[in-house]
Parts: C-alpha cells; sequence; structure tokens
C-alpha cells in the first residue's frame, strides 16, 4: 500500500509547510459526496492520530485515516498550474468512474 507524490506537489507541500512554519504533514482521505459517491479532502496534517497510516515520499509526510486508504491506496497526487488556477490533481487507479463534473469518484 502506498501513496505517492510527483515533485511538483512534493515542493508545494515543502514550501506552504516551511511558510506556514507549523505542520507534520499532508493528510489525504475521502468523504461521501457528488454524484459518483467520493470527493478527494486534502488538508495539511498538524498532529497524527492512532488510526492515521502515515508514508514517506520526497521529504514529505503523507498522513492516511485508516478507513480512506483501500479507495486510495496506489494514488499519485500531482500538484498543477493552469494559468491564474492551481490545484493538487489525482491520479487514483482504483477508480472506475468519476461524475461529468469531475469532482467525485466511485471505485
Amino acid at each position: 500500500m502506498a501513496i505517492s507524490l510527483t515533485e511538483s506537489a512534493a515542493s508545494r507541500v515543502r514550501d506552504y509547510l516551511d511558510t506556514r512554519g507549523a505542520g507534520v504533514g499532508l493528510r489525504l482521505g475521502v468523504t461521501k459526496t457528488g454524484c459518483s459517491g467520493y470527493s478527494y479532502v486534502i488538508n495539511y496534517a498538524d498532529e497524527i492520530t492512532d488510526s492515521d497510516i502515515l508514508f514517506e515520499d520526497k521529504g514529505v509526510t503523507l498522513v492516511v485515516d485508516a478507513e480512506a486508504l483501500p479507495l486510495i491506496d496506489g494514488t499519485e497526487v500531482d500538484f498543477v498550474k493552469s494559468g491564474l488556477n492551481e490545484a493538487f490533481k489525482f491520479r487514483n487507479p482504483n477508480v472506475s468512474g468519476e461524475c461529468g463534473c469531475g469532482e467525485s469518484f466511485n471505485v
């Protein structure tokens, strides 16, 4: 089981945590929502709980709740810029379908 980051995503997280001056890494999860079932949740992690599973990639700690891991195992997180927009993007091999707007997915 693993979650990975592209160099662009790792650089963004490291820079943000340095600027922020706090945090232990990046927290990834899912929530039930949308027309396809699940949506990604991404935040900066300030603490680690007993139910968290940790991954390290490119100098960044990735914090994932154990219940979310089966849905996002193998996911690569990227950080992309397009014009004035910038966002984290997910390449999840478990996805069997996505809604038309791309906000939710199912497995």
